[in-house]
């Protein structure tokens, strides 16, 4: 038996306990926590089979009362002795997709994005289309194309066309850039034609993961209208390894900015689903924007209520993300294209006048919230390499 020590402020202790998939080496991959800088392997201390699979989903789709009946084990083993052979080091592991992707959703929740985005792409007129703060807007993603932290992203080709060209043309995109994102993962479902009301959001949703919403800013220029992000959008997503629990962020919650004009009944909620998360975006080991997320216009809980009004069910594995994270100051802007400006003002990165991603450029994301015992909690990181588009594209 052993204890695992855990520094006082780890942003990883028993206020966090997010879960991923993990596979020791020369072992099958099966569900963990982190603790600390450590990996507990859930199947050998809580000896139950539903943690042997290869995702989050068998266990997600069990709902809140065993994901809280889980939670409460798992504090319990770890303020103990635990089994030697459960517990790995963070390095001597390998870390997987933590759950399958069922359905993907990406929604313009900020404000303040939007708000550049239209001042960048329609200067001559309202920032804001009429209908942008009446509902949450969203694009359905490609599930397939979703990714965890690490995997190298290949950069897309596409169709552009230049501002002054007659035609478009074929090739790489030049104008390659991120999205900073909160992504909340659905556990369990629910049935076709049910809408889920935005005060019975922690009945469905079970946790939080980073991500980056890759973006290929040029093939999207050219296609976005009129159906909207198709190719632009769909080459890869990026996920963290680690779900952080709902439940862990209690402390967090927080009321969302004003709405005005109030939503229309299906959007309000009683309860907060505001959260204070500070998110931290690295560009080849540049802190180059820190995104916070408590200025999102529109909550998870209504993003969820206005993908099933319309009587589409949720379904276990369901990712709908934020959109990118911007507050109102330069340095808290979440994607390139506001940070450069559209690319006239480029950005310093490690000594290089940089606007949007290079070949081989790195990209990590990383994020804190406020934990409920005082100490922030985090969600580890949501890392992506460039490589080049293959030879045959260019």
């Amino acid at each position: 038996m052993t204890t695992i020590d855990i520094p006082a402020d780890s942003p990883y202790g028993l206020s966090n306990l997010p879960y991923g998939v993990f596979s020791p080496t020369g072992a099958p991959a099966r569900v963990g926590v982190r603790i600390a800088d450590a990996v507990v392997d859930l199947t050998a201390t809580l000896g139950d089979d539903v943690f042997a699979h290869t995702a989050l989903n068998p266990f997600m789709a069990q709902g809140p009362d065993a994901w809280a009946d889980a939670r409460a084990r798992i504090i319990d083993l770890l303020s103990g002795d635990i089994p030697e052979n459960a517990v790995y080091p963070l390095t001597d592991v390998t870390l997987h997709l933590p759950f399958e992707v069922a359905d993907y959703v990406d929604f313009y929740a900020s404000e303040h994005h939007a708000t550049n985005l239209g001042r960048l792409f329609r200067p001559d007129s309202a920032a804001l289309l009429p209908n942008w703060k009446n509902l949450p807007v969203g694009y359905h993603g490609r599930a397939g194309t979703v990714v965890v932290s690490g995997t190298d992203v290949i950069r897309p080709s596409g169709q552009q066309k230049a501002p002054a060209g007659d035609a478009p043309t074929f090739g790489p995109s030049r104008r390659l850039d991120i999205e900073a994102e909160l992504g909340f993962v659905v556990g369990a479902g629910s049935a076709p034609g049910e809408p889920i009301s935005p005060d019975s959001f922690a009945d469905h949703v079970f946790g939080v993961v980073l991500v980056n919403d890759w973006s290929a800013r040029d093939i999207q220029a050219w296609e976005y209208v009129p159906l909207g992000p198709f190719l632009g959008k769909s080459f890869a997503t990026s996920v963290s390894a680690w779900v952080v629990p709902l439940a862990a962020l209690e402390a967090a919650r927080i009321p969302t900015p004003v709405q005005d004009p109030q939503p229309l009944p299906y959007l309000r909620g009683a309860q907060r689903w505001g959260l204070d998360v500070d998110l931290t975006v690295e560009w080849n080991g540049t802190p180059v924007s820190h995104p916070p997320y408590r200025e999102m216009y529109w909550s998870g809980a209504q993003m969820l209520a206005h993908t099933t009004i319309n009587g589409a069910h949720a379904r276990t594995g369901d990712l709908f993300a934020s959109g990118t994270i911007s507050g109102p100051s330069h340095n808290e802007r979440g994607s390139f294209i506001e940070l450069s400006w559209g690319g006239t003002e480029p950005l310093d990165v490690g000594g290089r006048p940089s606007t949007f991603l290079e070949d081989y450029d790195e990209v990590v994301m990383t994020a804190t919230a406020p934990g409920t015992d005082g100490i922030p909690i985090g969600f580890g990181e949501v890392r992506g390499r460039i490589l080049p588009a293959p030879a045959d594209a260019r």
